[in-house]
């Protein structure tokens, strides 16, 4: 539950749905070489191409981590 309520918080702070959040955090790490995902909708893809652009800081993948832990 402790990763479910980050990714809320850092959402809110970027104003992006936890869905992208996530994408964007496992594409921010350096162990992650592709982040394999797909969509079935529009709003789907559009989400995944959201995710894409959105750059998350050191604070909010620092918080992302710990909460994953």
């Amino acid at each position: 539950m402790r990763i479910l309520d980050e990714l809320d918080r850092v959402a809110k702070r970027y104003q992006a749905a936890p869905t992208q959040v996530a994408l964007a955090w496992a594409m921010a790490r350096p162990s992650i070489t592709s982040a394999i995902a797909s969509a079935s909708n529009m709003t789907q893809l559009q989400d995944l191409i959201a995710a894409s652009r959105l750059q998350l800081d050191a604070d909010a993948i620092e918080a992302l981590n710990r909460a994953s832990a």
